[in-house]
């Protein structure tokens, strides 16, 4: 399948305060793509994610998702398409158990009885959380958290996943658990971070962001190899990818 099931056309971006935070950005991601948008604090990156689902309405230009424009009579369709994650899980778990958290948003959908249910519980088993369904949400670790937080936009059924830094914050056990999630995941994602070993390891695509415009697009191996670009835009290669300063390799 070729059609993009998001396409980005030159979003340009300005916060009320004249803060310019997209410059005429423009892409097209595939269905099933893991797509990396990265870049140094104010880049615009949480801003351009936001224009994903309708939470930030672009100065001038489009985004489209498959066939549909976002735009204000469209986002209940967007957002039932574009699941968010945010980088806070605190900001995204706001019921008084974990169960009730995941079942918020098909809720009020109108789904109830078995089949939310079951909606529910499959949210939950993909992310290993079923064991943690009775527990209030302040009670969990934050890995734990970003799981809880990643099933209750599954339980919406989207058919991309977008992230906000997933793995900050997390031990490296907990690293390892969420990427190996983002893995497993055959939805289109799309992950900002400044964990770039992880995106090397989960990404197909990369997408280099520098004061609200894209400065490459590419395959991962190539993008955090080129050094000159990565320090034009304040960003240092993955560790895995560095020479080891002992024996050079």
């Amino acid at each position: 399948m070729n059609h993009p099931i998001i396409a980005a056309d030159q979003l340009c971006f300005s916060y009320p305060d004249g803060t310019v935070a997209l410059r005429s950005v423009s892409f097209r991601i595939r269905p099933g793509e893991s797509v990396a948008i990265i870049g140094a604090n104010g880049a615009g990156k949480s801003t351009l994610l936001q224009q994903l689902n309708g939470s930030l309405t672009p100065t001038t230009g489009q985004v489209r998702i498959g066939d549909v424009p976002v735009a204000p009579a469209t986002l209940q369709e967007v957002r039932r398409s574009v699941g968010m994650v945010f980088q806070q899980p605190d900001d995204q778990l706001f019921m008084p158990t974990v169960y009730d958290d995941v079942a918020f948003g098909p809720l009020n959908l109108g789904m109830k009885g078995a089949d939310l249910e079951q909606r529910v519980c499959l949210a939950l088993d993909a992310v290993s959380a079923r064991h943690l369904a009775a527990k209030p949400p302040y009670r969990l670790s934050a890995g734990e958290k970003k799981r809880v937080a990643i099933a209750t936009v599954l339980a919406m059924d989207p058919t991309v996943l977008v992230m906000d830094e997933p793995t900050a914050g997390l031990d490296p056990y907990g690293r390892r658990e969420i990427m190996g999630l983002l893995t497993a995941f055959e939805h289109t994602r799309i992950i900002t971070s400044h964990d770039l070993d992880m995106v090397a390891q989960v990404c197909s695509r990369v997408l280099v962001l520098h004061e609200g415009e894209i400065r490459a697009d590419g395959a991962p191996g190539d993008i955090l190899t080129d050094t000159a670009l990565l320090a034009s835009c304040r960003l240092e290669p993955p560790l895995s990818l560095q020479a080891c300063c002992v024996c050079g390799r």
